[in-house]
């Protein structure tokens, strides 16, 4: 089924940055300059009114978070909603959203890693969404993350998507066409059994992580292959996986390999695409038809218009 496109912005539109999870502390001046950034794109940008609300690990009571993103979701004027950081906390207010006005007038969520709750849900509901950078991506210079910057200013505008990555010797080769789903591991774990839980089915999936160990990454994947997430999907995209810790009892292998390990033999998949908890993180259309080419030279995802 094909999801449908939110409008793509233009100068002029408004957006808003909201905080569905994690605490800002201190972060004030950064979320001001992604503020910034938005603006010199010719944007509005509106703040939720509860962004700096501090509710111990999260920025503001669950009430407080819901009605900043049930704000931005019912109101027309706002054209795409931001957030601004993840960390932990979307799951707890994703049930008490109603999305009748936002199915109505679709609009852009943007984020990465514990928005990942979103991207899943919004996906069933047959939305698109872009996991991109978010507002505190902002803490790095921009000169450092240039790419990571420019992907999301030329996805929301609507300028073609497409990349090309060198191969990598873990690569498994092929060439596929499916909708990209996706995001965060553990979180893509934490929605199985829910109406959250994203289907793979002919799809391609992208998968990325942060501060785990290689055990507990494979227990995760364990998961999702046990719940058929790798039974009749198309291809995997790994993005990074960031600050793999280490345990005190060796895994034995390579992330890459444990990866390899439970996927279908023969499957393809493209490891190392510049996306997720690196500074080089560019924006991928989850919901959008995409074709996956990796051969002995390059890797490519281009996805369609």
């Amino acid at each position: 089924m094909k999801l449908k496109t939110p409008t793509y912005l233009q100068e002029g539109d408004t957006i808003a940055i909201v905080a569905p999870a994690g605490i800002l502390k201190n972060r004030k001046a950064v979320i001001d300059t992604a503020r910034q950034l938005a603006e010199s794109w010719g944007l509005i940008v509106v703040y939720g009114k509860n962004v700096f609300r501090q509710d111990h690990h999260f920025a503001g009571s669950d009430a407080e978070r819901a009605a900043d993103f049930q704000e931005a979701l019912d109101n027309p004027s706002i054209k795409a909603i931001w957030c601004a950081r993840g960390g932990y906390g979307s799951v707890r207010i994703i049930d008490k959203l109603d999305f009748s006005k936002f199915l109505e007038q679709p609009k852009w969520i943007i984020g990465y890693s514990d928005v990942t709750v979103f991207h899943n849900h919004i996906h069933n509901l047959g939305v698109e969404t872009l996991h991109a950078m978010m507002a505190t991506s902002m803490q790095d210079k921009p000169a450092h993350i240039e790419r990571t910057i420019s992907s999301l200013r030329n996805t929301l505008f609507g300028e073609e998507l497409r990349y090309s990555i060198p191969a990598n010797p873990n690569n498994v080769n092929g060439e596929v066409t499916g909708q990209l789903v996706g995001g965060n591991i553990a979180i893509l774990a934490s929605m199985l059994g829910s109406k959250s839980q994203i289907h793979t089915e002919n799809k391609i999936l992208f998968i990325e992580e942060i501060g785990e160990y290689k055990y507990a990454i494979d227990r995760m994947l364990q998961s999702l292959k046990r719940a058929g997430y790798f039974s009749n999907v198309k291809g995997v995209v790994v993005g990074g996986m960031t600050k793999i810790k280490k345990n005190s009892t060796p895994w034995g292998s390579s992330i890459e390999q444990l990866i390899k390990d439970i996927l279908p033999e023969g499957l393809p998949v493209m490891f190392h695409f510049p996306a997720g908890h690196d500074s080089d993180n560019r924006a991928l259309l989850f919901g959008r038809e995409a074709r996956m080419v990796i051969n002995a030279d390059t890797a490519s995802l281009t996805f369609s218009e």
